[in-house]
């Protein structure tokens, strides 16, 4: 562990602890209120990173990583004026392992922004996992649809049942609090149409059959009197 700290209140150790504590309210409390979180991993290349704007949608982001069966270990931090750096391992109960390296840029002792990149254990050719959708690690059910949640080997594996009606921004953005939803996903529609609508106003439409990729700041809804049934794989970490 390095620290060489100059002028800057930003308290690294304590942040230290809130990331292998998991605290989320203390993790939220170092960030500005405009500030931005800029991931690449495997799913989100340099080209085409994810990236999150705010502090109520970095809340939202810590939150859903946190909710997940992971250990959280920082291996080494080092901070130097209104910059900082930190490495971090997390594990999960079967072993695999994602690592990430994190450089953040301060301002009077608050994060403005985060560029993270990820990478993780490659499986084994000789390992096979199986998950089953009707005994799902998890279940959630809302308005106008439910969806299951299985988790494989660093992979989250969504299937969404959206009834005709259904749409992002009247059914979902009250729970969430953002005014688009801000996760990324790669789905395969198995089931029905979807449409969607980027926050620059680009409408794209999906039917049975097909995969979309779909970047954070976008709107979705149900087309038609079909319901809908989609896979959205996400990556932990």
């Amino acid at each position: 562990m390095a620290d060489t700290t100059s002028g800057t209140r930003f308290d690294i150790e304590a942040f230290r602890r809130a990331v292998e504590e998991g605290d989320v309210r203390a993790l939220v409390s170092r960030f500005a209120d405009d500030a931005d979180m800029e991931t690449v991993d495997r799913r989100t290349p340099p080209s085409a990173p994810t990236v999150i704007q705010g502090r109520d949608s970095i809340e939202d982001f810590i939150r859903e990583v946190y909710s997940m069966d992971l250990d959280h270990e920082v291996l080494d931090y080092v901070t130097d004026g209104d910059h900082a750096a930190y490495t971090e391992r997390c594990t999960y109960p079967d072993g695999l392992t994602v690592k990430s390296i994190s450089m953040l840029d301060l301002s009077d002792g608050e994060i403005v922004h985060q560029s993270m990149v990820q990478a993780w254990d490659e499986e084994s050719p000789e390992s096979v996992r199986v998950g089953d959708f009707d005994a799902s690690d998890e279940r959630m059910e809302f308005d106008h649809g439910h969806s299951e949640v299985v988790h494989l080997g660093g992979q989250n594996i969504n299937r969404l049942t959206l009834e005709p009606g259904w749409r992002w921004s009247e059914h979902l953005r009250p729970d969430i609090g953002t005014d688009l939803c801000m996760l990324t996903h790669s789905l395969t529609l198995m089931q029905g149409t979807m449409r969607f609508r980027t926050s620059d106003g680009v409408e794209r439409e999906l039917k049975a059959g097909q995969v979309a990729f779909v970047p954070p700041g976008h709107d979705a809804w149900v087309v038609g009197d079909e319901t809908v049934v989609v896979l959205d794989r996400s990556m932990d970490g």
